[in-house]
């Protein structure tokens, strides 16, 4: 069976190539890329990211990808938004009010209420609200209280309708963790951080992309 061939998404910052490893790890023909040809062939889409959300939405703009995310996300191929990646697809953000998001997922980004150490840099437990195929598995659904994965961030999505959560965690509140909107699953945390755990929730989401 042929690989199929995720396009990961390089606007140039962060450490981008951490997620087209791991996606090759388990066993998608991933390539980092901001070639608009490449992406459009890609069975599947990846915007992952690091740092801030006003900074990654000008890089990304820069290099010209804005309408290569949205014309990915019409197209109906399973796309995948990790930590700022996952951020940038809401409209807004409180870390840069003057910047705008890509709007893909109607909400805002929000800071962690005070009263805890921001950013939240730590593994934490990870509460499943609602099922979803790429939280699914003995990895991820059958772990006993919730299963563990890596974070380190400032701020959460809180998308205008709640049923686009499926996963939360507790950090000083309950926060968003995981969303998904059609095809679209975005997660706060770092799978490619997350041990196999992470892994398994990427190769979920690489055994759902059909050639």
């Amino acid at each position: 069976m042929t690989a199929p061939l995720i396009a990961v998404l390089d606007y140039g910052i962060g450490n981008l190539r951490s997620a087209e490893k791991a996606l090759q790890k388990v066993g998608a023909d991933a390539r980092l890329t901001r070639d608009p040809a490449l992406v459009s062939d890609a069975d599947a889409v990846v915007l992952p990211g690091v740092g801030a959300f006003g900074a990654c939405m000008d890089a990304l703009r820069g290099a010209g990808l804005e309408s290569v995310v949205h014309d990915a996300v019409d197209s109906g191929r399973p796309f995948l938004g990790i930590c700022v990646g996952m951020q940038m697809l809401f409209d807004d953000s409180d870390e840069n009010p003057d910047a705008r998001g890509l709007g893909v997922i109607p909400g805002s980004v929000r800071w962690i209420p005070v009263g805890v150490k921001r950013p939240q840099m730590q593994w934490n437990k990870l509460r499943i609200v609602r099922p979803d195929p790429v939280l699914s598995g003995p990895e991820l659904d059958g772990v006993v209280g919730g299963p563990w994965v890596y974070f380190v961030h400032s701020l959460h999505g809180v998308p205008r309708d709640g049923d686009d959560v499926v996963a939360t965690c507790e950090y000083g509140a309950d926060l968003n963790a995981v969303f998904r909107r059609g095809n679209v699953v975005a997660t706060q945390f770092h799978p490619e951080k997350s041990g196999s755990v992470g892994l398994a929730l990427l190769r979920n989401f690489v055994s759902g992309v059909t050639r």
